[in-house]
């Protein structure tokens, strides 16, 4: 993470938490205490990264729904940018697993929006399905996405279905709200083209590294106003399929607003062989197209 988590950040972490530990069929009042702990981070008025490192856990102990587990949780998310409770759900607990429980999602779907998309919670999906990116995923038509966001908008907590709500206020994200296919994948052929040549700092990563090993190359940069952080993907998945030094993750942040793309490399349909942004397909087309006309 470039700069500290904001609240809503630490919510989401939390709220991702409940859906790995639901997917598990963990003790529901276990489940319900991370969620409403989301609820209480996502509306407490000041920063509670300020308060972390500021050392005031009582301050965050003492807040409602929040007792030493939770705030050791978000502590150490602060402190070490990472949770091991949520890595150690993640190596039980598969995405598609969470995605799975979501009537209308059946295995099959479930994969393909984790390989399409590399989204892992139930926000991030419902954010998707918003946004137009679940559109792009083969199965997915509009009738179907409607069945997904109300079955969505009774799973998500209320604080949480609140973001929704103030999201649906807003129009479809343009090109002011996130950066261009075009650059996009500019970022993405400079940051293999630099990764390849070992030109780029290389980081030791927590997941699947247990030698410890700085063996993943990260660009950071600012480009048209916008932050950047690009690495290969280091996910379950990309382990799972060899892809580690295919798929690379681009992060973008702006105005206190933080998304990502995963851009890979098509091997199916009329896009095959080339470099596609997820989740952005009907863009890259249109961008490979004016190239060639």
């Amino acid at each position: 993470m470039a700069t500290s988590p904001t609240n809503n950040q630490i919510a989401g972490l939390l709220e991702h938490i409940a859906d790995l530990l639901e997917a598990q069929d963990e003790n529901p009042f276990r489940i319900r205490a991370y969620r409403q702990g989301a609820q209480t981070i996502r509306e407490h008025e000041k920063p509670i990264a300020e308060l972390i490192h500021q050392g005031k856990f009582d301050q965050i102990r003492e807040l409602p729904n929040i007792g030493g587990g939770l705030a050791a949780v978000i502590g150490e998310y602060v402190s070490d940018e990472r949770s091991s409770l949520l890595d150690d759900l993640e190596a039980k607990v598969s995405p598609a697993d969470v995605f799975e429980r979501v009537p209308g999602i059946g295995a099959e779907l479930a994969q393909r929006i984790v390989e399409q998309l590399d989204i892992r919670s139930l926000e991030e999906l419902e954010e998707a399905a918003h946004d137009g990116r679940l559109a792009e995923v083969e199965g997915f038509g509009k009738r179907r996405i409607e069945a997904v966001e109300q079955s969505l908008a009774g799973m998500l907590s209320r604080s949480a279905r609140r973001q929704q709500r103030e999201r649906r206020k807003g129009s479809q994200p343009t090109q002011q709200d996130r950066p261009s296919v075009k650059l996009l994948l500019k970022l993405d052929a400079e940051y293999r083209q630099r990764a390849e040549a070992d030109k780029l700092p290389k980081i030791a990563p927590r997941r699947f590294n247990p030698s410890n090993e700085a063996w993943l190359p990260i660009l950071r940069t600012e480009r048209d106003g916008w932050t950047f952080t690009v690495l290969y993907s280091n996910t379950a998945r990309a382990h799972e399929l060899d892809k580690t030094r295919d798929w690379v993750v681009i992060y973008y942040e702006r105005d206190d607003k933080e998304r990502q793309n995963t851009v890979v490399t098509e091997t199916q349909g009329d896009l095959k062989g080339k470099r596609v942004v997820r989740g952005r397909e009907r863009e890259t087309r249109e961008f490979y197209q004016a190239r060639q006309a």
